[in-house]
């Protein structure tokens, strides 16, 4: 097979259709021409001419299809023979009875590999809920395709919870407050759904009732934890509970922060960070902005205070005092 001519063993491309039916019409076609699609010789639908090496013979459409499909048949025929060995094997095991509760009748964390696989798995915990969704989405994908595809699934899902008399609440960075795909979110669902804000938050995380969660499990998000170990589970939600209690209000009311003696919420996160010595890249990773963003903030905080550099801008921040206020 060339390496312009890939594609599964059970499929036939376009070419090789195409030179399937030119040999139909014709009665053959010449043996060199079917380098361009080796599929017609794995599928047999052309066959070498005996008389005369240099040509090759089509292979009748229903006999082709009819010898096709009794191949699918023998692997079906197959994967039930497996099907039912395993079953067998199976069926005294499940009559153990174990002493140890280490024994579960489902695995209590289950690997989740693949953006599709974790959107089926979300979604079929989300069919079975009755009674609320915790979220907590940082600012990350909602600008690009990847967000507004996972805006489009998650939304058919989350409305479906509203309406059985569910309720949503989520958590997101004060960033994100104007965001238009979140905003936009807000308009369109219909019924109890909160959204309130945070400085920063922790990766992303689902609870579905309380009884399973979902933590992604590497740095894109293609791998996800679906955990539902009642322990495991609640110390999440104790911990949303604790963030949502911090929060400030965005939906259905918005609250805005107050700005003291010139310095603004966002400033004041900022200037937390400065204090512990961070640099403007994690600095701006950790409040979901770009780092010329944050450099804008941090400019102007300088400015606010009458700093001249940056050792001088953080003994300024501790003898203002802007930490020790509420925001």
């Amino acid at each position: 097979m060339t390496e312009a001519h890939i594609h599964g063993a059970e499929e036939m491309c376009d070419g090789g259709l195409e030179l399937y039916a030119h040999a139909l019409r014709e009665g053959r076609v010449p043996a060199e021409a079917v380098a361009a699609a080796p599929c017609l010789i794995d599928f047999g639908l052309l066959q070498p001419d005996a008389g005369d090496p240099r040509w090759l013979l089509p292979m009748a459409p229903a006999f082709a299809l009819h010898r096709l499909l009794r191949v699918v048949e023998d692997r079906i025929a197959d994967e039930r023979r497996i099907e039912e060995r395993l079953a067998a094997t199976f069926q005294p095991l499940m009559r153990v009875k174990s002493r140890h509760t280490t024994v579960t009748d489902t695995p209590t964390i289950t690997a989740l590999s693949g953006t599709e696989q974790i959107n089926r798995a979300i979604s079929q915990a989300m069919a079975d809920a009755t009674r609320e969704v915790l979220c907590v989405q940082p600012n990350t994908h909602y600008s690009d395709q990847r967000g507004e595809t996972a805006q489009s699934v998650a939304f058919a899902r989350d409305q479906a919870l509203l309406d059985r008399g569910g309720r949503i609440r989520t958590l997101y960075q004060h960033t994100q407050r104007q965001i238009p795909l979140v905003l936009a979110r807000y308009e369109r669902l219909s019924g109890d759904a909160e959204a309130r804000t945070l400085d920063e938050l922790t990766d992303r995380l689902i609870i579905v009732d309380r009884a399973v969660a979902f933590i992604p499990a590497n740095p894109d998000g293609t791998v996800a934890l679906e955990i539902r170990h009642p322990a495991i589970v609640g110390y999440l939600a104790t911990t949303f509970d604790r963030l949502w209690r911090l929060a400030t209000p965005m939906y259905p009311e918005a609250v805005q922060r107050p700005t003291l003696d010139g310095i603004t919420p966002r400033q004041r996160a900022i200037a937390s960070l400065l204090v512990e010595g961070h640099t403007d890249a994690v600095i701006a990773q950790r409040l979901g902005m770009n780092i010329r963003t944050a450099r804008v903030h941090i400019a102007k905080l300088a400015t606010t205070l009458g700093s001249d550099s940056r050792a001088q801008l953080g003994y300024l921040i501790g003898q203002s005092g802007i930490l020790d206020r509420e925001a």
